[in-house]
């Protein structure tokens, strides 16, 4: 009995100190976790929709909490100007979630772009959400309040040939975009206003 209390003794520091040990690394790595997410996957997608932008909109963000949710905003600088934001939403698609960004112009409340961040999609078809620009520059210039479905649903967007499914995960994504900036415009202008001088 006394070698069974001295065993489990010992499974009891042993699971608090491997306990403690990954609780350090994962908050010692969680920044450059979250760095690298940054850079390699959603920064391309934030600088190809904010192409022309004469800041840095990775270095140039800030976060807003949302109801129980802290959300990053990426800003934009036109024409001396700093009056764009892109956050990031997600869709249901075929194959899990699809991470899209929208970048807003805050003074027209209207799309400039929407990339496809990640996906699970299958590859040569539901992927195309992310590299047919066809299919993305079908939001540009929309405003961002519109409530968007593909044209199988009633709606504007033209799906992608064979891939209806991730098409209005995409749609959803950014339909949901529209709700959060509905939710969050004062505050967005608000910080915009701040970074401005």
């Amino acid at each position: 009995m006394r070698d069974m209390f001295k065993l489990f003794i010992a499974i009891v520091i042993f699971s608090a100190i491997s306990g403690g040990v990954l609780a350090a690394v994962q908050n010692a790595t969680q920044d450059r976790i979250e760095y690298q997410q940054l850079v390699f996957v959603k920064g391309p997608a934030i600088n190809l929709i904010m192409e022309g932008c004469t800041n840095d909109p990775l270095q140039d963000r800030f976060k807003i909490m949302d109801q129980d949710k802290e959300r990053d905003f990426f800003v934009g600088e036109f024409d001396g100007k700093k009056n764009v934001v892109a956050f990031e939403t997600y869709g249901k698609g075929f194959g899990g979630d699809i991470g899209v960004i929208t970048a807003v112009n805050v003074d027209t409340d209207k799309i400039i772009g929407v990339a496809v961040t990640t996906h699970s999609e299958t590859p040569g078809v539901g992927s195309k959400a992310k590299s047919d620009p066809g299919f993305s520059s079908q939001f540009k210039d929309q405003p961002i309040t519109e409530i968007f479905k593909v044209k199988a649903d009633g709606g504007q967007i033209d799906a992608i040939s064979g891939a209806t499914i991730s098409s209005r995960g995409v749609a959803g994504a950014v339909a949901q975009s529209g709700e959060i900036y509905k939710r969050l415009k004062n505050d967005l202008k608000n910080k915009l206003k701040a970074s401005q001088g």
